[in-house]
C-alpha cells in the first residue's frame, strides 16, 4: 500500500478573521478529504476546521496534538504510523502556516526520513507578511525568533543583530512573548543608532492591524505604540537607500 500525504494547512493568523478572508478556494478540497489531523491544539484546531465548513462532522475527525510537550522521537513516530499505512494527514498550527515557528516541523521531518510525500498550501504568514510591508531588504533576511529573556542577553542579541543588518544589509526578523513586546521595543530604542530602521507588524490580518517602519529616532518621535500583550513580529533593518 501506498504511504499517504501530509498536508500542511494554514489557518488564520488572527481569530477576528474568517477562514476565507485569507486562505485560498482550492485549500478546501484538501480540508474535506482528510479525516486525521495532527494539531498543535485540538481546541483550536476544531474551532478553525468548524468555522471553515468542512463537510465532515468534526466529531468524526481524529486529532493528535504535537506541541511543547510532544519531545519523544517516539511520540512523533506513532503520529506518522497512519500515514505509512496509507491515510493522508493535515497539520494545523496555533496560527498562521505550519512548521515555520512552529512544532510542526518535527512531523514534517519525520515524514522526510520515512518517504512520505509533503505538500504545503498556500496561506498567511506573519514572518512573510511582515517583511513584504516593511519597505526593508527582502532579498536578504533572517528569523531569529525570540531573543533571549533577561535584559543584558537580550541587549547583546538586538546590538547582534543591528550590526549584521547594517554592515550586511539582511534584515532581521524576531519574536516576543506578547507581555513583553512593549519593554522589547523600549530596550531597541534606547540600544540601536537612530538611522537604524525598525518595523513593528501587529496584529497582522485583522481589523487592528498596526504595521509602521520608521528610523529609530523617528520612533523615538511618536507616541509609543499600543503593542502591549498583541502578536507583534518586529524586524531591524537598514534603509534601502543607504
Amino acid at each position: 500500500m501506498a504511504a499517504g500525504t501530509l498536508y500542511l494547512i494554514p489557518c488564520p493568523i488572527s481569530d477576528e478573521t474568517a477562514p476565507w478572508d485569507v486562505l485560498p478556494a482550492s485549500n478546501r478540497a484538501v480540508m474535506d478529504s482528510l479525516d486525521y489531523f495532527i494539531v498543535e491544539n485540538t481546541r483550536t484546531a476544531r474551532r478553525f476546521l468548524s468555522k471553515a465548513g468542512v463537510t465532515r462532522p468534526i466529531d468524526e475527525l481524529e486529532f493528535r496534538e504535537l506541541n511543547e510537550h510532544t519531545v519523544a522521537e517516539r511520540e512523533v513516530g506513532e503520529l506518522v504510523k497512519p500515514l505509512l499505512a496509507g491515510r493522508s494527514a493535515g497539520v494545523i498550527s496555533e496560527a498562521g502556516v505550519p512548521g515555520v515557528a512552529d512544532p510542526g516541523a518535527a512531523v514534517v521531518a519525520e515524514c522526510h526520513r520515512c518517504g512520505i510525500r509533503v505538500v504545503p498550501l498556500v496561506g498567511p504568514s506573519s514572518i512573510l507578511l511582515a517583511l513584504m510591508a516593511s519597505g526593508l531588504n527582502g532579498q536578504s533576511f533572517a528569523f531569529a525568533g525570540y531573543l533571549p529573556v533577561k535584559p543584558p542577553e537580550r541587549a547583546k542579541a538586538l546590538k547582534a543583530l543591528e550590526r549584521r543588518a547594517r554592515t550586511v544589509g539582511e534584515s532581521q526578523i524576531f519574536i516576543e512573548a506578547p507581555y513583553r513586546n512593549v519593554k522589547l521595543l523600549e530596550q531597541m530604542l534606547s540600544l540601536c543608532d537612530g538611522s537604524t530602521c525598525i518595523t513593528v507588524a501587529c496584529d497582522i490580518t485583522s481589523p487592528a492591524e498596526f504595521i509602521v517602519t520608521d528610523s529609530v529616532a523617528g520612533w523615538s518621535r511618536r507616541p509609543m505604540p499600543d503593542i502591549a500583550k498583541r502578536p507583534t513580529i518586529f524586524i531591524i533593518g537598514r534603509s534601502l537607500d543607504v
